[in-house]
């Protein structure tokens, strides 16, 4: 298309290179290039595919966009300060092909430019020699260099005007029925992109090119995949030769973009499911990718499920990743984007990974996660800490989120949504979004509603969760909790209860290995605890209690030890650091007071070990003791139960009333209150004393269902019968 008037560009704006691209100013060879016009292409189409194809390119360093306008840089700079769904170029051709600026500091590329200009009379000749032209109108308010632009009506371009072009050495373009460019006779869209294409060592068959004018002609006279757009003038479909290399879909602007993008397989088509998590299944740290430990937990249980196992499934994990890197390596078959110097995980799992900035993630999950959501959660609202800049922080992430699983979620998609880390998703993402069905499954508890409205940003959260469409919870209890916050709500969100189960099979594998490996039980009683460092797992309260039990009843002296498995958090959370110093300080107490070089009550165990260890040391307790001042489910005491009962055991498991575990398992095990003292002391030395016979009689036993069946009930439940 054409320019459309704009204020006098300022020349003192931009600056010139004399050297050709490359050193600091250029990127590697590009693997892709798309080549776009603007007007009618990158600028045409719905809000919704100029939003995607901008988020895409984004997320896709690998793909070097260059703008081939027939605007100016003047103009050029002017849309890209005043939409913001245009993407970012890494080339301008501008002045439709006089002009190649590189757009990482807006400077024109001379060496491109001189032989694309040669032999150009300059504009006051032009001017002068056209004057006379009938119907031939300046465009005086247009910024041009290196060409010539006029307002023209169709019957008024004559074979004596394309005569006067000739004769002053120029070549024209007409676009549009309006639009009448004089240009240099090097000069076009076409012949720029094929001079910085070659210089910059880009193989033609890499080049993807997409235009709606004539204008945009000469791109396709490259031999470059190309796309014309289906609102394109009928010259341009009709003067581009029919080739199997060029898409014509019956899409406008930045819809066509997209769908020519998936046929060349550049980026994925959307997806009929999209799981939103903040994290991905693996951890980047050491120089690699680490599996998570246990088979267990939200991160196996959903890479198992999403893990393509028929053709026809479609599904894709959108997740975070931590990074400040600004480099990629080349995509992975199975990642669609991965924004890190680090190369894709090692697993067959579509996943969609979000860059984000390590000192955002610090505010939003460090700071508002951790500081402010979660001890609302847990029923402790004392301890709530709110800071403006990491709610900020919070907010950026999730609005980041949003946008990156709309371009990911097909129409009518069912997006499921995991944890209270987006809860502000469903409210950006619905109203933009009213096709697709929005669930959200809490593994964590989910508290009351006057603990909720403790929360300083309470209504910004409860608006954005009556967006949902469904709402899934380990236990009655909290899905009573959520249905009474948005009771008011105009259309409140459906609920499911769906307890989450372990990995059975893969637990017993492991216990019935290594119970032949394990040592008999000797030195008296083993109590074991294995959990995370937070103090909604009251840690700090074992060790009171067995400090009580041990002064109480003196016989259990030397006969009973507790080992802690407490892994601490990620580095930079902050909000359990008095946890872990008050838990460090009473294990060092209670040792150093009943303690001897033969018997340490404590065993304190503050890092992550290997599965097959964690299930040793199930094997080898006699009591699994778990104390939550609240807890989503706790697959912990599950894996115990499992272990136990695949090695012929008869372990004890004590487990908090206030666990999801707890509705689940029910008088199979010792249940506990941990907001009473003594009942903590009490139950765990019933534990302990009680008789080979009564053990049994307490033995759970697993009713809740394998991971795979959970998954599938909660895709089906999201969209209910809508």
């Amino acid at each position: 298309m054409g320019n459309i008037p704009h204020t006098p560009y300022a020349p003192s704006t931009t600056r010139r290179r004399t050297d050709h691209p490359g050193g600091p100013h250029t990127s590697p060879s590009a693997g892709r290039v798309l080549v776009a016009d603007l007007d009618g292409t990158l600028l045409g189409g719905d809000d919704r595919a100029r939003r995607r194809l901008r988020h895409l390119l984004g997320l896709h360093p690998c793909i070097t966009l260059v703008f081939a306008a027939g605007r100016s840089l003047h103009s050029v700079r002017s849309v890209l300060q005043s939409d913001p769904l245009v993407p970012a170029p890494r080339w301008i051709v501008a002045d439709v092909g006089a002009s190649v600026i590189d757009a990482a500091d807006l400077s024109h590329v001379d060496a491109l430019e001189a032989r694309l200009r040669a032999g150009w009379p300059g504009a006051d000749r032009v001017l002068s020699a056209l004057e006379r032209c009938d119907g031939l109108v300046h465009q005086d308010g247009v910024v041009q260099e290196g060409r010539c632009s006029f307002y023209l009506a169709p019957e008024h371009l004559t074979a004596g005007l394309e005569a006067a072009v000739a004769e002053l050495g120029c070549s024209w373009t007409y676009s549009a029925g309006r639009y009448f460019d004089v240009l240099p006779t090097n000069a076009s869209k076409g012949a720029a992109v094929r001079e910085l294409a070659r210089t910059l060592d880009w193989p033609i068959s890499a080049l993807l090119v997409a235009g709606d004018s004539l204008n945009d002609l000469s791109l396709f006279g490259l031999g470059a995949h190309g796309v014309i757009m289906g609102n394109a003038e009928p010259g341009l479909a009709t003067s581009v030769p029919l080739d199997a290399r060029v898409h014509r879909p019956a899409l406008n602007g930045a819809a066509a973009i997209l769908s020519a993008m998936e046929q060349l397989g550049w980026i994925e088509r959307p997806s009929r499911v999209v799981v939103g998590y903040h994290r991905p299944p693996m951890q980047w740290s050491d120089g690699r990718w680490q599996a998570p430990a246990s088979p267990n937990g939200i991160l196996p249980t959903l890479t198992s499920a999403l893990v393509p196992r028929r053709r026809d499934q479609d599904a894709v994990w959108a997740a975070a990743l931590v990074t400040d890197q600004d480099t990629a390596p080349a995509p992975s078959p199975n990642t669609r984007y991965t924004h890190c110097a680090c190369p894709a995980p090692p697993t067959p799992l579509p996943l969609a990974l979000l860059p984000v900035r390590s000192d955002t993630w610090a505010g939003y999950f460090h700071g508002a996660c951790k500081e402010t959501l979660w001890p609302a959660l847990v029923s402790e609202p004392q301890l709530i800490r709110h800071d403006a800049c990491h709610w900020a922080d919070f907010e950026e992430v999730n609005a980041a989120f949003a946008e990156h699983i709309d371009a990911h979620a097909a129409h009518g998609a069912t997006i499921w949504l995991h944890d209270y880390n987006l809860w502000l998703v469903p409210g950006l993402l619905k109203p933009r979004r009213p096709d697709v069905n929005i669930g959200i499954f809490h593994h964590t508890p989910f508290p009351a509603p006057d603990t909720f409205g403790r929360l300083p940003t309470a209504d910004q959260l409860r608006a954005s969760l009556a967006h949902l469409d469904w709402a899934g919870f380990h236990t009655a209890a909290c899905a009573d909790n959520f249905e009474r916050l948005l009771e008011d709500a105009p259309c409140p969100p459906r609920t499911g209860v769906h307890p989450l189960g372990i990995d059975r099979q893969a637990v017993e594998a492991h216990a019935r290995t290594r119970s032949a490996r394990c040592p008999p039980r000797s030195g008296g009683q083993l109590v074991l605890s294995v959990e995370r460092l937070d103090y909604a797992k009251a840690p700090g309260l074992k060790i009171r209690a067995l400090a009580a039990l041990l002064d109480q009843v003196p016989a259990l002296h030397g006969n009973v030890r507790f080992r802690l498995i407490c892994p601490p958090p990620e580095p930079g959370i902050q909000a359990y650091e008095r946890t872990r110093v008050e838990l460090e300080e009473a294990i060092n107490g209670l040792n150093s007071l009943w303690g001897s070089p033969a018997w340490q009550p404590v065993e304190y165990v503050p890092r992550s070990l290997p599965f097959p260890h964690i299930v040793d040391n199930y094997l080898a307790a006699d009591v699994f003791w778990v104390t939550s001042l609240a807890d989503g489910m706790n697959l912990t005491a599950q894996e115990y139960v499992a272990c136990q009962a695949a090695a012929g055991r008869n372990g004890v498991l004590v487990l908090s009333r206030r666990a999801g575990a707890a509705e689940h398992l029910g008088r199979a095990a010792l249940l506990t209150d941990p907001g009473t003292p003594q009942n903590l002391v009490d139950t765990l030395h019933q534990a302990l004393t009680m008789s080979p016979a009564q053990r049994r009689l307490h033995t759970a036993r697993l009713t809740t269902p394998t991971p795979a069946d959970w998954t599938r009930t909660i895709l089906k439940a999201i969209p209910g019968d809508r």
